[in-house]
């Protein structure tokens, strides 16, 4: 694999052939996440396609020209002209193998496919889920000296990543992008020694025997495993909503509301969540209409008090929405008074969701003793009924879901775990 630059580009990538082109940043997490793929795909597919990297922020001309403006960013070319999919961020490697299949034949592809040997690594440890439970767990394993590994189908950092602010997190007096938050979480827990395997995707996951396999050919082992695989934001379930989400529907004010200059946005919902990014979202948006079902709302006073001085913000009580459709640029969302059935239509340019979340435990086969929400059970040393696995975070059936009780549950985890390893 070859590094360009801005002088060589036209040469090396426009002159004719099949190249995929890397551009990477240094001190990037996501591009680190992305370099071992690379790096191993391009031993795969060497004889047909060339693999070049190219460092961003040095050439921003080249950059600028394929208007890629983060990193890392993978492109591909045929014969001097860009084809298939633009991959960036949590780029994973059954994107990438996606992209570089469709550039050669199918024969050639499954002749490669077969060149991929199973291969077998073995920890201690397995956290699955890099938010804030899973990312203390292995900051207190790897203090421990216990050879620990961080498995997660996203980047590490969890919701946190996503959230506009963070107010309550102790040791900072002044509000943190959760982004910040989560990278220094990240960074601090990866300068310990943990290892990472992030942006993957994991194929199957056996607590019993402590095995997870990653993009179909690497099985991780350990002795023991711990779930911190979070929670997702919970669906209303309502006609138009799964069609409209990401065309008009979205449950990211972080992501989304920048999208809102001068125009009006729904917010559904009622708690924390709920308030504090509507208040976000009222920096650029005119108009922000919270429709929640309850007569008062469930956020904490501050966030409330906040909300109701935002002279950007109007409220909708007592009210559920029954459905959504688009209709031009506009978005109609389909609205029922809970006390008096009455029903009616309201326009906006979207709408956002926070209604509460879902545990993420789809892989784990219904092994695991749940509460009546699907919340894992566990005991006060995060042990669930499956000797060696435990589940910390948000994923947890538990009164209170914060990020400082993640951390805790995090920590309790670790230790539990290290007194028995060391036992």
């Amino acid at each position: 694999m070859k590094e360009i630059n801005k002088e060589n580009f036209d040469e090396e990538v426009l002159s004719g052939g099949k190249v995929a082109v890397d551009f990477y940043s240094t001190e990037c997490p996501p591009c680190e996440a992305l370099a071992p793929k690379f790096e191993n795909l391009s031993k795969l597919y060497s004889d047909d396609i060339k693999f070049v990297k190219i460092f961003r922020q040095e050439n921003k001309e080249i950059a600028e020209r394929y208007d890629i403006n983060g990193s890392p960013t993978v492109i591909f070319f045929e014969d001097g002209k860009l084809i298939g999919d633009k991959l960036a961020g949590g780029v994973k490697r059954s994107d990438l193998v996606k992209n570089l299949n469709h550039m050669i034949s199918e024969e050639k592809a499954e002749e490669i496919s077969k060149k991929i040997k199973p291969s077998i690594t073995e920890y201690d440890t397995i956290i699955l889920g890099g938010g804030p439970g899973g990312l203390t767990a292995g900051l207190y394993l790897c203090q421990a000296r216990i050879n620990t590994v961080i498995v997660d189908i996203m980047l590490p950092g969890g919701q946190i990543s996503s959230t506009h602010k963070i107010s309550n997190y102790p040791g900072f007096i002044e509000p943190q992008p959760g982004y910040m938050l989560a990278h220094y979480m990240s960074e601090q827990t990866k300068n310990c020694g943990a290892a990472y395997k992030v942006a993957v995707d994991v194929a199957s996951v056996d607590l019993i025997n402590k095995t997870v396999v990653v993009d179909e050919y690497e099985t991780i082992k350990a002795k023991k495993i711990i779930l911190a695989t979070g929670a997702s934001p919970r669906y209303l379930g309502i006609p138009g909503e799964k069609e409209l989400k990401g065309n008009g529907i979205s449950y990211c004010a972080t992501c989304d509301a920048k999208y809102f200059h001068d125009k009006e946005a729904i917010v559904i919902g009622g708690g924390n969540s709920a308030v504090e990014e509507a208040d976000f979202i009222s920096k650029f948006a005119n108009k922000v209409t919270i429709i929640h079902q309850f007569d008062k709302l469930q956020a904490n006073k501050e966030a409330q008090e906040k909300a109701f001085a935002n002279k950007k913000i109007e409220f909708i009580f007592d009210t559920e929405p029954r459905a959504f459709d688009k209709v031009g640029n506009k978005l109609n969302v389909v609205i029922e008074n809970v006390k008096t059935g009455e029903k009616k239509t309201i326009e906006s340019d979207g709408a956002f969701i926070f209604v509460g979340m879902q545990p993420n435990t789809e892989l784990f086969n219904n092994v695991l003793d749940t509460d009546e929400w699907g919340y894992i059970k566990a005991n006060e040393d995060m042990m669930t009924n499956i000797n060696g696995v435990y589940a910390v975070g948000d994923l947890r059936s538990k009164k209170y879901r914060q990020i400082t009780t993640a951390v805790a549950d995090g920590t309790i985890a670790a230790i539990s775990v290290t007194k028995e390893l060391d036992s």
